[in-house]
């Protein structure tokens, strides 16, 4: 049996989507966030010394982290040709690139972007927060929205190639590259101007199997 550590609001409702697309029986074991720091309880460094989500485990003794290992290994272990292209293929190329820059490249900026934001709002004695929302506005036009700008160009000039991220077909890096996508119409200024991610998303919540996760996860906010 393959157990999920699942956070709230987190990277880890990509794995419990998976697993859904494969129809494999799992359980959960629900985690909440700390109200105020948003940070994961102590009681997931009991499953993984980084204390992290996603995290999952199995009867076995396997313990997997890090979405795109875990969404990788999953595949390979239960995907029986499904979920990713085949090796030796342009396609599987595309799907290993996918894979990686999700969190690779396509979440720092969109990380940073979140940080900059809490640090304008956060309470902070009078005379520092003009500084603090000084430095932090500066830091997104010159450095962090160009940086965001630049990768959704790139993702809809992509999607132009083909109807999902590594080809024709639905595959596990659209499961992986669901979260920067929401992650950026959340807070990284996606919307109507780049039809063909606006499209992606339509597509990707439309699917059976994501509304199942999120029937079985819990709603879904873009926190981590």
């Amino acid at each position: 049996m393959i157990t999920v550590h699942h956070l709230n609001n987190s990277r880890s409702q990509r794995v419990l989507w998976l697993l859904e697309e494969l129809e494999l029986p799992y359980e959960i074991v629900h985690y909440q966030r700390d109200p105020k720091t948003m940070l994961a309880p102590p009681s997931l460094r009991a499953v993984h010394p980084l204390g992290k989500s996603p995290v999952v485990t199995t009867t076995d003794g396997l313990v997997l982290a890090e979405s795109g290992a875990i969404l990788e290994s999953l595949i390979e272990r239960h995907g029986n040709g499904r979920m990713a292209p085949a090796a030796g293929t342009s396609e599987a190329l595309r799907y290993r690139y996918w894979m990686h820059y999700a969190e690779g490249s396509a979440m720092p900026p969109l990380l940073l972007k979140l940080m900059f934001d809490r640090i304008e709002k956060a309470k902070m004695p009078f005379f520092a927060k003009p500084i603090a929302k000084g430095i932090a506005s500066k830091a997104k036009a010159a450095f962090i929205m160009p940086n965001i700008t630049n990768h959704l160009n790139f993702m809809e000039a992509e999607l132009g190639k083909s109807e999902w991220f590594a080809g024709a077909d639905f595959s596990g890096a659209d499961i992986q590259m669901s979260f920067p996508v929401e992650a950026a119409v959340a807070r990284g200024g996606l919307d109507a101007k780049r039809p063909k991610l606006m499209a992606y998303l339509e597509r990707i919540h439309a699917r059976p199997a994501y509304q199942r996760a999120l029937e079985r996860g819990g709603p879904y906010g873009l926190l981590s």
